[in-house]
C-alpha cells in the first residue's frame, strides 16, 4: 500500500514537470519566430534601399553625361531646351524636338545627344532577353525614367537639366516640376537636377 501510495503522489510532479517542458518549447518557437520575422523585415528592407540607392547613382550618370553633352555643343544649347516647357524625354513622352539652330553639324549633334539621352531614359540599352536570347523588353535603369531640359535665364544662357523616377516608398515630394503627378501619389516621385551655364568667350584686345 505504501509503494502504490507513494507512486500516486509522484505522478503528478511528473506530469508538472512535462508540462512546464511544453510551454518552454512553445515559448522558445515564439521567440525563434519573431526573431525570424524581423530578420525577413530587415533584408526586404536592405533590398528596398539598395534599389532606391542604385537608381539614384544612374540618375547621377544620366544627369552628368547631359551636362557634358551641352557644354559640348553649347553654341547651339538653346536647342536641348527645345519646347514651350523645355525638353521633356524618357517614359511617357514625346520625341525630341529637332534642332533648328547653328549649323547642320551642331544641329545633327545636338538632335543624336538627344535621341541617345532619350534612349538611355527609357533604358533600351539594358533589353531583357527571352529563352532564345531575342531582346523582347527594355529593362532600363530606372522605374518610369523622365529627363527635363529647362531655360532658367535665356540671358545667360542658364539651364536646368533634371532627372525624375518612380521610388519604391512614399517620401516627401520633390520641389522640382520634372515627372510631377506622373507615378499616381507624388510621394512616390524622386529627382535630381543640376544647373549650368554656358560661357560666352569676350572679344581679345
Amino acid at each position: 500500500m505504501r509503494r502504490i501510495r507513494s507512486r500516486l503522489r509522484r505522478t503528478p510532479r511528473h506530469n508538472r514537470q512535462r508540462g512546464f517542458l511544453l510551454i518552454e518549447v512553445l515559448v522558445a518557437v515564439v521567440i525563434l519566430l519573431v526573431a525570424l520575422l524581423g530578420t525577413a523585415g530587415l533584408v526586404t528592407r536592405s533590398g528596398q534601399t539598395e534599389m532606391e540607392s542604385y537608381q539614384r547613382v544612374q540618375a547621377l550618370a544620366l544627369l552628368q553625361d547631359m551636362a557634358a553633352r551641352i557644354n559640348a555643343n553649347r553654341q547651339v544649347a538653346g536647342c536641348y531646351a527645345n519646347g514651350v516647357n523645355g525638353m521633356q524625354l524618357g517614359t511617357a513622352t514625346a520625341a525630341p524636338a529637332a534642332c533648328t539652330l547653328g549649323t547642320a553639324a551642331q544641329q545633327a549633334t545636338a538632335n543624336g545627344d538627344l535621341a541617345a539621352w532619350n534612349t538611355a531614359l527609357l533604358g533600351s540599352a539594358e533589353q531583357r532577353l527571352d529563352a532564345s536570347g531575342v531582346a523582347t523588353q527594355a529593362v532600363g535603369a530606372m522605374i518610369g525614367a523622365r529627363g527635363c531640359i529647362e531655360t532658367v535665364d535665356a540671358v545667360n544662357q542658364v539651364y536646368r537639366i533634371t532627372v525624375a523616377w518612380q521610388g519604391l516608398a512614399t517620401t516627401g515630394a520633390p520641389a522640382l516640376g520634372c515627372g510631377k503627378d506622373q507615378y499616381g501619389n507624388d510621394a512616390y516621385r524622386r529627382a535630381v537636377s543640376t544647373q549650368i551655364r554656358i560661357g560666352t568667350l569676350g572679344a581679345v584686345s
